[in-house]
């Protein structure tokens, strides 16, 4: 039987996990989405290699060549001169990361943090809340938004359009613990409307390929490509499964800032990572 936990990602800078950097011209690196809802998601094989690795790093700087608590928690590789390979099955079991709030710029009002009732379902059956799963089109009663003449109520201005508030409700139970949200910047909005606002969201980044040896395009190359990430003040959640409860990935404490995906030299994939559960 295995005991369920599960950790919350909160983007501390911008998390690119997709497609590699490429120096093709017009190259853009993807990052991995939900195939229903296509926000972007961490997978859990990118959520594993980066506890992996920290722990195997830690036994190194202790001297230990082997890292045997490495092989105990995440499994180890296969081992020449056995028959099945030595391999042991792991003791840790991840899921892949989906978003639960995206940070969304509205021209002259606050940031909102948006969501829709896709992603609220699967937090729920994560992390168990009680509540209600909110109908689409909820806000705050305090959420500020341009009045709508005539009635009770409000409407919200995106890049690309306008959006009304039909139904208010606290939405503040489906903040993860320990996450600093403005409960009143909340909006949940209708599963057809997710993808567009997240594309509008996303953290997008030009690059250029230069010479070795003077700061000059390499055109050769075709030097010119992009890069999109979850934005910082995304919050993610993932499950996780254990055979084994003693499992402790951050030295005893719950919390921790992890890197995630690529292009950390450039300010990319700081996040800070909370585990909770069993």
């Amino acid at each position: 039987m295995y005991k369920k936990a599960y950790g919350i990602i909160e983007t501390l800078a911008p998390v690119h996990v997709g497609a590699s950097a490429g120096e093709e011209t017009g190259n853009l690196n993807l990052i991995f989405r939900d195939q229903f809802t296509q926000t972007g998601i961490i997978p859990g094989s990118s959520i594993r290699g980066r506890f992996r690795a920290d722990m195997r790093q830690k036994e190194i700087e202790q001297g230990l060549a082997e890292c045997p608590e490495t092989a105990n928690w995440y499994g180890h590789h296969v081992i020449a001169g056995q028959r099945d390979g030595g391999t042991t099955e792991a003791q840790v079991k991840f899921e892949y990361a989906s978003l639960v709030w995206l940070p969304v710029f509205c021209p002259g009002q606050p940031i909102v943090w948006v969501t829709c009732p896709w992603l609220l379902r699967r937090y729920k059956q994560i992390v168990g809340v009680k509540a209600e799963l909110p109908k689409p089109y909820t806000a705050p009663k305090g959420l500020q938004g341009r009045q709508v003449d005539g009635t009770n109520g409000k409407v919200l201005f995106f890049n690309l359009g306008f959006l009304k508030i039909e139904h208010e409700a606290d939405l503040s139970m489906w903040i993860p613990s320990g996450i600093d949200i403005n409960s009143n910047n909340l909006v949940v909005v209708d599963d057809n409307d997710i993808a567009m606002l997240h594309d509008m969201a996303l953290f997008r980044q030009s690059r250029v390929k230069l010479l070795d040896d003077m700061k000059k395009v390499d055109t050769k190359t075709g030097a010119f490509f992009n890069v999109e990430a979850l934005p910082e003040g995304s919050i993610l959640v993932f499950p996780i499964a254990l055979k084994n409860p003693n499992w402790k990935p951050f030295n005893g404490s719950d919390t921790d800032e992890l890197y995630f995906g690529g292009l950390e030299s450039i300010g990319f994939g700081r996040c800070r990572v909370t585990v909770k559960g069993e």
